[in-house]
């Protein structure tokens, strides 16, 4: 289940994101709601878990701008305990559910899951040049020849896909493949990478290396 958390309080979202990780789930964190709208703008999460007060734009308007492209997903809104007309206004804006600061780690996650089970929200394809991923039958295609893939060669894909034109860790990518990736090593992922790319060779994408940082996927420029 991928999570994206957007809070600005650097310890909360850090205690946050461990607690999501915890259950299993793959968070990334951003602290700025106009990033958090511009990465919704390329992909889907699961579900959205929002503080309301943020740098650039609040996430009143990251929930408008989400609902007025036709997203479904999931918004889970972080509030103080005291801001109930804050409470009303996500609600109405666009927001799925709420939960009030502080809160325990189990109603979290719970909230969470429950969000997805009312959603049924289904994996889109995930499209880029002339790859594109099949969520639901686990099928890649490149220029629309059908590739294989071993259950780890989808897992570091998919995830490289829904983080396209950012840079990701080696730490990241086993956090995102688990539970295939328990009892991985770093190498292990060189190795599944560099698999990767000789499968979408003729897509018109890369995996570059970042050195000292990890892989980024983007659009090939020759």
């Amino acid at each position: 289940m991928h999570v994206l958390l957007v809070e600005d309080d650097v310890v909360l979202a850090d205690g946050i994101s461990r607690i999501l990780k915890g259950h299993g789930m793959v968070v990334d964190v951003t602290s700025s709601g106009t990033e958090a709208d511009e990465l919704l703008k390329r992909r889907e999460v699961a579900v959205l878990v929002l503080d309301i007060g943020l740098p650039g734009i609040d996430g009143f308007e990251v929930i408008r701008r989400l609902r007025a492209r036709g997203s479904n997903m999931p918004v889970l809104l972080l509030t103080a305990r005291d801001a109930v007309e804050d409470r009303v206004r996500g609600l109405e804006t666009g927001a799925d559910d709420y939960l009030v600061k502080p809160f325990a780690a189990p109603e979290l996650a719970a909230r969470i899951r429950a969000l997805v089970r009312r959603s049924g929200v289904r994996p889109a394809e995930l499209t880029m040049m002339g790859l594109s991923l099949d969520t639901h039958a686990k099928r890649a295609r490149v220029n629309g020849q059908v590739v294989e893939l071993s259950a780890r060669e989808w897992a570091v894909l998919e995830y490289l896909m829904q983080q396209s034109a950012r840079v990701v860790s080696k730490e990241q990518i086993l956090d995102a493949i688990l539970p295939w990736g328990e009892g991985l090593t770093l190498n292990a992922v060189e190795v599944y990478v560099s698999r990767i790319r000789m499968k979408i060779a003729g897509a018109g994408i890369v995996i570059r290396t970042i050195r000292g940082f990890g892989y980024m996927l983007e659009a090939s420029k020759e």
